[in-house]
């Protein structure tokens, strides 16, 4: 097990007159971007996993009432959509193409509009932070981590192979969104499945096949031995947020003055960067999760830096700008009458006792 950031500080010199590796080494002091940020990440991880758990309750009671005879009176969350990102894809090439906001599935645009913000502005914070099942998978590891008392690293070749294939799953989707025009983007959202698409995702947790029982078990196993293995290798969403974190102001800046070379901070990364042998941090990668900070025992070798001012900023500011982002996404859809689906019930009732019959056109 790593040494805990408190752990390391102890075995540094305590004094300024005293040298690590030929290198004078100032004392560490708990600072807002160290000491504050994991805690923050923390509870902005945490609300979003409840806030998601609490939408699935509602959507799954709201589905249920057009599944019996009783009378409709609960409203479908419309942050639900926040789960079809293929939906939000459509939609936003529907915008760009026709000028308009569409009426099916719409919050799934401004979610995935907000997320692609965050990442753009605050690196590739909606899996470091935000993301309900980056945070499942983080603490899959750190279980297995703590249980096995070791996590493992999978051979550089094979690795590199295996981070191909999330680029390639969001070449699929992009090749398939991009090349479907404006009129069958409306007919594909507008059709019965497009209708359901939220309660076909629902079905396929609710009636879990045998095959997708036994995938979702060996992701779940591998998890616990390999850091983040859904997220590395497999999520499409995470690779587009990772090439829009490409062009974030916001950057892991390390002082190769100030650095000690104790290589904690790599050993810290989720991401297995090499944060002790590089100046910045651009791999879309980095999910500004930060860890790399709250590992460094030295003052100044490690920081959050906002490149276009040259200037250190609080680790913090990275969620508080995803969170607001997403606030902000949410409140203009709301504001503007383009957040819920205009959907009527009477179409719910009909179409929710046959969801199951529908297949993708």
């Amino acid at each position: 097990m790593e040494a805990a950031p408190a752990e390391a500080a102890a075995v540094l010199p305590q004094s300024t007159g005293k040298t690590t590796a030929g290198k004078r080494v100032k004392p560490y002091r708990r600072r807002s971007h160290r000491g504050g940020a994991p805690a923050f990440r923390a509870m902005v991880q945490f609300l979003f996993l409840g806030l998601n758990l609490w939408i699935g309750a509602e959507f799954y009671l709201f589905v249920r009432q057009f599944e019996t005879a009783g009378a409709a009176h609960l409203s479908r969350p419309a942050g639900v959509e926040g789960w079809l990102p293929i939906a939000g894809m459509m939609n936003l090439k529907y915008l760009l193409t026709t000028g308009q906001v569409p009426l099916v599935h719409p919050a799934a645009m401004f979610l995935l509009a907000a997320f692609l913000a965050g990442s753009l502005l605050f690196r590739k914070s909606f899996c470091g932070w935000l993301c309900p099942v980056g945070t499942l998978s983080e603490y899959l590891w750190k279980l297995g981590r703590v249980t096995f008392r070791h996590n493992f690293f999978l051979p550089l070749w094979l690795d590199i192979g295996l981070r191909s294939l999330k680029y390639v799953l969001l070449g699929l989707f992009v090749y398939a969104v991009g090349s479907m025009p404006a009129r069958a983007l409306a007919g594909f959202l507008g059709s019965p499945y497009g209708l359901v698409a939220d309660v076909k995702m629902l079905d396929f947790f609710r009636y879990l096949s045998l095959t997708a029982a036994l995938v979702l078990a060996v992701l779940v196993l591998a998890s616990l031995f390999v850091q983040n293995f859904w997220c590395r290798y497999l999520c499409p969403y995470g690779a587009l947020v990772g090439l829009a974190a490409l062009f974030s102001p916001f950057r892991i800046r390390r002082c190769p003055d100030k650095c000690i070379d104790c290589a904690k901070c790599a050993k810290a990364c989720p991401a297995r960067l090499p944060v002790d042998l590089l100046v910045q941090i651009r791999s879309a990668e980095c999910t500004g999760c930060l860890d790399c900070l709250a590992a460094c025992p030295v003052e100044d070798a490690l920081d959050l830096a906002f490149v276009p001012a040259g200037r250190a900023v609080p680790g913090w500011v990275i969620g508080a700008g995803a969170l607001g982002l997403f606030l902000g996404a949410v409140l203009l859809a709301k504001a503007t009458g383009h957040w819920d689906s205009p959907i009527p019930d009477q179409v719910y009732r009909e179409l929710i006792p046959h969801v199951r019959e529908f297949s993708h056109p």
